[in-house]
């Protein structure tokens, strides 16, 4: 009668390799890479394709604007075909920057709380998965702070990279272009470049997300994350002017332009005329006295010039930052006191 014995296996027949897992990391922020990997990658293409759109115009551009100095149209007082050719080309490649990829990138940040922020916590709550992960050895602050971390970063890389390459172009391509008339307040320029951008695409997170969390629900979640990002665009635009002190100058009624002449590319706030006893009236006031009005010998005006861009810009961002802060802070103490 034999015995078996049980020996270790040895070295020669031992598996070779490590003893951990080799499938990839794991932890809460796996996880929260898993679950959002789907919309990171669908905001990642879009946001590439628009990079290297605007890195293509401006060669584009620059190739125009190069030709047309080269072959003395820029100085010619009677264009020739070919200088009339070249003047249309560039006047394209400029309209597709102001007229498609302005309003374009000024809709991302509306989108990302519509389809990024909204659903984000709404559909953990209604499927019933953020209990089954809370129920597991990790705290709810940890698990919150994973899964706003990966789309976080990956909102704040991506408008960075576009809001930066959208400056670039608009400060070296559109400003001084002679076939663009571009000022950097209006409507589809202003929020489209420099730092407000990036300030916006985050606030639209974190407000998209304040409202799932508020919803529970993901469609109720979606439409109003629409809403909200919307309506706190439309109360920043009526607040803007006042972000900044504004310019006040007096000068000579211009009969030509109807009152105050501002300068090139400045955002005129508020205008009307000057009385000769010095009494001012505004725009509106002389819409019942129009003869009083055109009769007024200095006109006067408030506006915002170009060197006001920045300063904006930055006042506008460290509102909207605080306000995204405060809104994380929000989610963060509600599903800590909730427990769910």
């Amino acid at each position: 009668m034999s015995t078996s014995t049980l020996t270790r296996p040895s070295a020669a027949t031992r598996p070779s390799g490590p003893a951990r897992d080799s499938r990839g990391p794991r932890g809460v922020l796996w996880l929260a890479w898993r679950q959002s990997r789907v919309s990171v990658r669908t905001m990642a293409v879009p946001a590439l394709l628009t990079a290297l759109l605007l890195i293509v115009l401006h060669f584009l551009i620059q190739d125009r604007a190069e030709l047309w100095v080269r072959t003395g149209c820029d100085h010619a007082t009677d264009w020739s075909l070919s200088c009339q050719v070249q003047y249309g080309r560039m006047e394209m490649l400029t309209l597709i920057f102001t007229d498609a990829l302005q309003p374009a990138v000024t809709l991302v940040p509306v989108l990302l709380g519509t389809f990024l922020g909204g659903p984000l916590l709404a559909q953990e709550y209604e499927r019933g998965t953020l209990r089954l992960v809370l129920a597991q050895s990790v705290g709810p602050g940890r698990w919150l702070a994973a899964r706003l971390a990966v789309p976080g970063a990956a909102v704040l890389l991506l408008s960075t990279m576009v809001a930066g390459l959208s400056s670039w172009v608009w400060w070296s391509d559109i400003r001084h272009n002679r076939a663009a008339f571009d000022p950097p307040f209006q409507g589809f320029t202003y929020p489209a470049l420099g730092v407000v951008h990036i300030a916006w695409s985050l606030f639209a997170l974190a407000l998209g997300v304040l409202v799932g969390q508020l919803l529970r629900r993901t469609v109720a979640a979606v439409l109003a994350s629409g809403a909200a990002v919307a309506l706190a665009h439309a109360v920043v635009i009526v607040l803007r002017p006042y972000l900044w002190p504004v310019v006040d100058e007096e000068q000579p009624y211009n009969t030509v332009l109807g009152g105050f002449s501002k300068p090139t590319g400045s955002w005129l706030v508020e205008q009307g005329v000057v009385l000769a006893d010095g009494t001012r009236m505004t725009a509106d006031d002389c819409l019942n006295a129009a003869d009083v009005c055109n009769a007024a010998p200095d006109s006067w005006g408030q506006y915002h010039p170009v060197s006001h861009f920045v300063p904006i810009q930055l006042v506008e961002s460290g509102l909207l930052l605080a306000l995204t802060a405060g809104a994380v802070a929000l989610v963060f103490r509600r599903l800590a006191r909730a427990g769910i």
